[in-house]
């Protein structure tokens, strides 16, 4: 089977790049600059974009292996640069571009089928002032940058990322580079990955046991099912019950995994225990490795009790990158429980079967497995939960307090039919009171922020533009039902610059 090399540089969106690949049926996977490549069956190499200038100090270069490798290149960003000053082209210190950008697209095969005038997504400080010796400028921003390049045989260069779902036509550009430009056929299929998964875990478990946090959501209960597919009955599924939980998940996690899928499942009540470690934090990255260490530990004692040596966890993608364990360049935006947060030393080996699949992607696998679509559509639950939703110290009047509010809006989305329309919907606490007035009383209480967004991978997203009148009827619900809140607002920032989750 061929497959195409995506050599990541420390972008936000290589694996992203990978997941598009992947939606037109061809296999992709990463490698990084100094990675060796075999590339025997290798049919196309795309190289990311990056943080840094192709002119910093210790920038990474060409991978070894690229000059002997006869096939098509799409440089995107950090790539068409580098390609650029490798080839004898000059790139500068120029015009900054960041979001949406209008680009004029010339004839080519990567633009087939395409408008000449399309709004791209750019980000980008360095730019190409030269094209080397042979290239000819395909593309060209609005503000005259060179956007776009080829030498028609090996490279295409692009200033722009068509992986973003803000770059219009962008699946349409990746789906020409792959078929019009390399001549690819659609060869790989979401069955062909289950069953890489599956034999991948078999291995690497044999016939010990592993242990598995289930949280209901839908990247555990993929990856239960999954690891259950391949080792059935020796995984054990503890459910951790930490205190900082939505309203009736426990109860309603042990009805659909015992019930449903007759998995081995273990509830752990430790509330007490974490909030007794998380009392007087308000650090949110400290919460975070708290919760993460003190996860570890609980799933450390119920191993030793079941014999078990292999952890299973849900982790996907965005939890990877955003906690800058991707790559050695990528920037660190905030530690997942599940990855930064984790402690230096543990007794169990790490098995993570879907870390490489956006949430998209593992629905789709869920999907494959037979998974209630209860389940795969609930929207995305942090693993440190309620506490990173509350800002600042987590007691335990606060997680009542923000639980039945967070309910109230879900409630009230599902009422309407939003629930399905918005990507991921929630509430949050914040470390203020505000003054009102009840029954002719003043008051002093909380304020919950109410927060919306509608994205396809969670690397960005905008901000969900719910009916005035839901809202409205959510805030009076919550300020009439919840003792202890005064006030309502609703966040209408986007990511970038905000990320979706308040810490």
């Amino acid at each position: 089977m061929k497959k195409v090399i995506v050599v990541d540089y420390g972008s936000q969106y290589s694996r992203l790049i990978t997941r598009r690949i992947r939606e037109n049926e061809v296999y992709a996977e990463v490698a990084f600059p100094d990675d060796e490549v075999d590339l025997s069956n290798v049919a196309a190499v795309v190289l990311s974009g990056g943080p840094r200038s192709v002119y910093e100090e210790g920038a990474p270069g060409f991978p070894r292996w690229l000059e002997s490798f006869e096939g098509k290149v799409l440089a995107i960003c950090y790539g068409m640069q580098l390609v650029v000053k490798e080839y004898g082209g000059e790139v500068i210190r120029g015009r900054e571009e960041y979001g949406r950008t209008i680009v004029e697209l010339s004839e080519d095969p990567i633009f087939e089928d395409i408008p000449k005038k399309v709004s791209v997504w750019m980000s980008h400080g360095d730019e190409v002032a030269k094209l080397p010796e042979g290239f000819h400028p395909i593309a060209v921003s609005e503000t005259g940058v060179i956007a776009g390049a080829t030498d028609g045989k090996k490279y295409w260069l692009l200033q722009f990322h068509p992986e973003v779902h803000h770059t219009e036509y962008g699946d349409k550009i990746i789906s020409n580079f792959l078929f019009k430009v390399c001549g690819l056929e659609r060869n790989w299929r979401i069955e062909d990955l289950v069953e890489e998964k599956v034999k991948q875990v078999k291995e690497t478990i044999g016939e010990e046991k592993a242990i598995i946090a289930l949280s209901g959501g839908v990247d555990s209960s993929v990856t239960a099912v999954l690891v259950h597919r391949a080792i059935g009955k020796r995984l054990v599924c503890v459910f951790v019950d930490h205190g900082l939980l939505r309203k009736n998940e426990r109860e309603e996690v042990e009805e659909v995994f015992r019930a449903h899928f007759d998995m081995n499942l273990v509830v752990v009540d430790a509330r007490k225990r974490f909030l007794e470690k998380l009392k007087g934090v308000t650090d949110p990255e400290t919460k975070r490795k708290i919760i993460g260490e003190e996860f570890i530990r609980v799933f450390e004692e119920e191993a030793r009790k079941h014999g078990v040596r292999f952890l299973v966890q849900g982790t996907i993608y965005s939890d990877v990158i955003e906690s800058a364990a991707s790559g050695k360049t990528t920037a660190k935006i905030k530690s997942h429980h599940n990855v930064g947060g984790l402690p230096e030393k543990m007794d169990l080996k790490l098995v993570e079967p879907v870390r490489d699949l956006f949430k998209d992607e593992v629905r789709r696998v869920g999907e494959y497995l037979g998974i209630p679509e209860r389940i795969l559509r609930r929207h995305p639950f942090p693993g440190p939960g309620l506490a990173v939703r509350i800002l600042g110290e987590v007691t335990e009047e606060k997680l009542a307090i923000l639980r039945e509010a967070d309910h109230i809006f879900v409630e009230t989305l599902r009422k309407h039919g939003y629930y399905d329309k918005v990507w991921q919907a929630f509430a949050v606490l914040l470390p203020v009171r505000s003054v009102g007035v009840k029954g002719d009383s003043r008051v002093y209480e909380y304020v919950i922020a109410l927060r919306a967004v509608n994205s396809v991978e969670g690397m960005t997203a905008d901000w969900s533009r719910l009916p005035h009148e839901l809202l409205d009827e959510a805030a009076r619900r919550i300020t009439r039902e919840v003792k202890g809140v005064g006030r309502v607002v609703y966040d209408i920032t986007s990511k970038p610059p905000a990320t979706i989750e308040w810490e």
